[in-house]
C-alpha cells in the first residue's frame, strides 16, 4: 500500500509551481521521459487555472 500522506504532500508542492518553475524543470530535465512528465504537469496546472477562470467568470 502506498503512503497517501507522502503523495498528498507531493501534490500540494506541485500545485505551488508557477510557469517559470515548470519551464526550468522542462529545460533541465535529464531525459525525454522526465521532460514529458513536467510538460504534463504544466498542462495540468494550466487546465486548473483555466477552470477557475471560467468558473468565476473572470474572462
Amino acid at each position: 500500500m502506498c503512503d497517501m500522506k507522502k503523495y498528498a504532500d507531493i501534490y500540494e508542492e506541485i500545485k505551488k509551481l508557477n510557469d517559470d518553475d515548470i519551464l526550468q524543470l522542462v529545460l533541465e530535465s535529464e531525459d525525454d521521459e522526465m521532460k514529458d512528465f513536467y510538460e504534463l504537469v504544466g498542462d495540468f496546472l494550466l487546465q486548473q487555472r483555466q477552470k477557475k477562470v471560467v468558473k468565476e467568470n473572470m474572462f
